[in-house]
């Protein structure tokens, strides 16, 4: 009897009735193939249990079938050491290995520093060891125009998360500005007039684009623009909620708080039930991210939802195209969705 790992490409192409080239072309996805001779390749693949020797693809042409993502280091295994989870890693593995999976791709995940000097080396070995035919980054390296310029140096094609250009590389994007500014708006037409925007870090593009949307939506209402109503979070829960305390202590105390994430969100929350406040009765929250336990909250957080995985998956499907030598370039806006929850109302 044939064991699976006997099992080799003239065995499957036999099988279905092919050449060995178009079997290849069907395991790489590859054109000029019709439907039907697809179909019974598949069926002759999974009945034999035929698994393509990844080494061999490799040696047989340029590509490496791999796809390289990249997150924030310190930020991720601060969040794992801690017990928090990483639901902006699970939705990105999500996306990716879903899409890299559909293509007959792998997506290898990788943590790195996010200082320069530190990001460039370490961006340096791995794609040395592993040869990806692309580099996903996320933010704030996305931000970072030296791993750009290393990238672009060396014809590694790479997508960048939260930019908007797309002239030499694949852009996917949400409306990062627009989302605040429709945040913002609701809390105005709630009756709002004093909203505190706690941001997430400087480094991160994104915090900056929302702030940018948030005051203009100020602007358009002719609210003034104060200062001590923007402060930044880090993305931690007791930094916000420090910031926080100390804005419920001033007068007069905001009335609405948007935060760049759910963990801030929940400290909002937290701080305000410290001061014997109730949301949404004393004050509304919304939240930036949209973590399975925003549902679960008291009371359950209005957030905008943002599209992590198919972000990730349009810049998979993006660098996959391009290394098969089709279009891919170009700016790619993914659109987020506002989720009215309980944790927002009138004024008091």
């Amino acid at each position: 009897m044939t064991k699976r790992a006997d099992i080799t490409i003239d065995d499957v192409a036999e099988a279905a009735g092919v050449s060995r080239q178009t079997v290849s072309r069907v395991i790489n996805r590859g054109p000029h193939v019709k439907p039907l001779v697809r179909d019974r390749v598949q069926k002759a693949i999974d009945s034999l249990g035929y698994v393509p020797n990844l080494s061999a693809r490799r040696m047989a042409g340029s590509r490496s079938y791999l796809i390289l993502a990249i997150n924030d280091r310190k930020r991720t295994i601060e969040n794992w050491a801690a017990g928090r989870g990483n639901d902006w890693v699970d939705q990105m593995l999500f996306g990716g290995m879903t899409e890299c999976e559909r293509q007959g791709y792998h997506l290898l995940f990788e943590l790195i520093d996010t200082e320069t000097e530190p990001a460039l080396r370490q961006l340096a070995n791995v794609s040395g060891a592993l040869r990806p035919d692309g580099v996903i980054l996320t933010p704030p390296h996305s931000d970072n125009e030296a791993l750009c310029a290393w990238l672009t140096e060396r014809s590694i094609p790479f997508a960048r998360i939260g930019h908007r250009v797309g002239s030499h590389s694949v852009d996917v994007f949400m409306d990062e500005a627009g989302a605040a500014h429709e945040a913002t708006r609701g809390l105005i037409a709630l009756g709002h007039s004093r909203i505190a925007y706690i941001a997430g870090a400087p480094n991160y593009g994104a915090s900056a684009q929302r702030i940018s949307g948030y005051e203009q939506a100020l602007r358009e209402a002719g609210a003034t623009l104060e200062t001590s109503m923007v402060a930044t979070g880090g993305f931690s829960f007791q930094a916000a909620a420090d910031i926080i305390d100390g804005m419920l202590k001033s007068s007069p105390a905001p009335s609405a708080f948007i935060c760049d994430n759910d963990e801030m969100a929940f400290a909002a929350l937290h701080v305000a039930a410290s001061h014997g406040f109730s949301a949404p009765q004393d004050l509304s929250v919304i939240s930036f991210e949209d973590t399975p336990g925003v549902r679960f909250s008291v009371p359950p957080l209005t957030a905008v939802r943002q599209p992590t995985a198919a972000m990730i998956a349009r810049a998979c499907e993006r660098l996959i195209a391009i290394s098969r030598g089709e279009e891919g370039w170009g700016a790619f806006q993914i659109p987020y969705e506002l989720i009215m929850r309980d944790s927002t109302g009138p004024a008091p």
